[in-house]
């Protein structure tokens, strides 16, 4: 009888640890998948705000230059338009 008990007390001691490894191993996986969806989120959200402002830096850049090339055209246009009109008041 002493034998039949021991057998089943180390028994159910072995199934309780196998139960409580279950449920380490399931937390552990939980807290990972938090883990990798956090730090996917947090770096996707990096990556975003580093392109959008690549590209606005960029775009601004582009609309600069095609500005000041429209700008110095008419300053240009204007500047001819002066000068003709002079001569033509001069002459």
């Amino acid at each position: 009888m002493k034998e039949n008990a021991v057998i089943t007390i180390i028994s159910i001691t072995i199934i309780v640890l196998n139960m409580m490894m279950i449920i380490v191993l399931d937390i552990k996986n939980a807290i990972m998948m938090a883990t990798m969806a956090e730090v996917t989120t947090v770096t996707m959200a990096e990556i975003m705000v580093a392109t959008m402002a690549e590209v606005t830096a960029a775009t601004m850049a582009e609309v600069t230059v095609v500005v000041m090339a429209v700008i110095t055209v008419v300053v240009k246009d204007v500047a001819a338009v002066g000068a003709g009109c002079f001569n033509l008041i001069n002459n």
